[in-house]
């Protein structure tokens, strides 16, 4: 797995587990599952307005944006990416 996914998820545990002043991230948390699941949804719809309307910078930037929340969504639910890997390395077989 990439190492900057790697570091993404453990910066964002750590902020559950050591919440900073100002923290989006933490803001996130405080706000709970709902708001966290409304942001992926949100994200998503952004990635697909941005693959069919926009340009592919664009389309790279709401990509890493879902990306950042998705990991903040597997936080909160103590889903690990390996969890992913692992069902797609079923999924493959």
């Amino acid at each position: 797995m990439s190492t900057i996914l790697s570091d993404l998820y453990a910066i964002i545990q750590d902020r559950q587990q050591n919440p900073k002043p100002g923290s989006y991230t933490n803001r996130l948390f405080e706000l709970g599952l709902p708001e966290i699941a409304k942001k992926v949804g949100e994200e998503g719809v952004e990635v697909v307005v941005a693959a069919l309307g926009q340009n592919r910078e664009r389309l790279i930037s709401e990509l890493a944006d879902l990306t950042y929340h998705v990991t903040v969504l597997l936080v909160q639910m103590g889903i690990r990416y390996q969890d992913i890997l692992d069902e797609l390395e079923k999924r493959h077989k």
